[in-house]
């Protein structure tokens, strides 16, 4: 047990936890890809570079689908390389994945040096064809030679995989449908998955039977991910289940920036500040500076006009 610093929670480990958690970051990609207007390039840029400074060694930065579908990261060629070679104040290079729908995407990436990627896919069929306009399994084959040609790359790739819980459409998503769609993903040779819970409605309980059903497919929670929205205030809660289960990647986007365009019911996703205001509390090590986190989230938000919806972003705000 650790006594607070200015603006931390006292530190208090439980048993079963693991010690230290690797965070995601999604929030110049996921969070601004929903802004109404379209973030100058350079502001982005120099987000990535704050979130890399607060010691975040995992940033997602942009993604290479067709700028007609997502107009708001149709800069991705310019700001790539803007931010490319980012290092942690650790000296650690920054990982800095991006997202390729189809073989044009990763070719778009790859020309820039991309060496992490990632592909979408949705465990209804509902999801899939809103976001993808194909079958699960039409989308399944798409994927394939995407993800193979990235491995001959020697490139990581990770699978996301959406309505993992509900889908605004199909309602609750049964758990085997989950894990046969995971199971796939990493079959074509997926490095990681990230299970998405795309409009907020986990519970621990089912984040638990989830996780219990790919650990009986043969899953290794080593390959797994989580990625839980706050639509109904369980982020944090189904974070601590996906904890006790073994995972230790935890998606999560700098000042509760983003939701989904293709799912009008997806809220934001998890705040960063929130997680590891979560995580420092519980003995967690995730190497990020708090402080820092939370200023380039305000700093972000003033870009936006508009307060930064993490509680913790307000909280320490207030502090000041």
């Amino acid at each position: 047990m650790t006594t607070p610093g200015l603006g931390l929670p006292m530190a208090v480990p439980a048993e079963g936890l693991p010690a230290r958690v690797r965070v995601h970051e999604v929030g110049a990609r996921d969070g601004l890809q929903n802004e109404k207007e379209v973030v100058p390039t350079e502001v982005k840029a120099e987000f990535v570079r704050r979130l890399a400074a607060a010691g975040l060694t995992t940033v997602e930065a942009t993604s290479f689908v067709h700028p007609k579908w997502v107009p708001q990261l149709a800069d991705a060629e310019e700001l790539f390389p803007l931010v490319r070679d980012l290092r942690s104040p650790s000296g650690q290079a920054v990982h800095l994945p991006v997202l390729v729908p189809n073989e044009r995407g990763l070719d778009r990436a790859l020309a820039l040096g991309a060496t992490r990627v990632a592909v979408f896919a949705s465990a209804t069929e509902s999801f899939a064809k809103a976001n993808l306009n194909r079958t699960v399994d039409e989308a399944l084959a798409m994927f394939e030679p995407v993800v193979a040609r990235a491995r001959a790359a020697g490139v990581h790739v990770r699978g996301y995989l959406s309505m993992c819980f509900g889908d605004p459409w199909e309602g609750p998503v049964p758990v085997d449908r989950v894990v046969r769609v995971c199971r796939a993903l990493l079959d074509m040779g997926c490095d990681e998955l990230s299970l998405g819970d795309t409009i907020g409605v986990a519970t621990p309980g089912h984040v638990g039977a989830l996780l219990t059903a790919l650990a009986g497919e043969g899953v290794p929670v080593s390959a797994l991910g989580v990625h839980f929205h706050d639509t109904y205030g369980q982020a944090l809660a189904n974070t601590l289940a996906a904890l006790r289960h073994g995972v230790t990647t935890v998606d999560a986007s700098a000042g509760g920036l983003g939701g989904c365009p293709y799912a009008k019911s997806a809220t934001g996703n998890l705040a960063t500040e929130d997680l590891v205001w979560m995580l420092t509390g519980l003995g967690i090590d995730t190497g990020i500076d708090l402080g820092l986190l939370t200023a380039t989230s305000g700093w972000m938000a003033g870009h936006l006009g508009r307060p930064s919806p993490s509680r913790t972003v307000r909280a320490l705000s207030h502090k000041e």
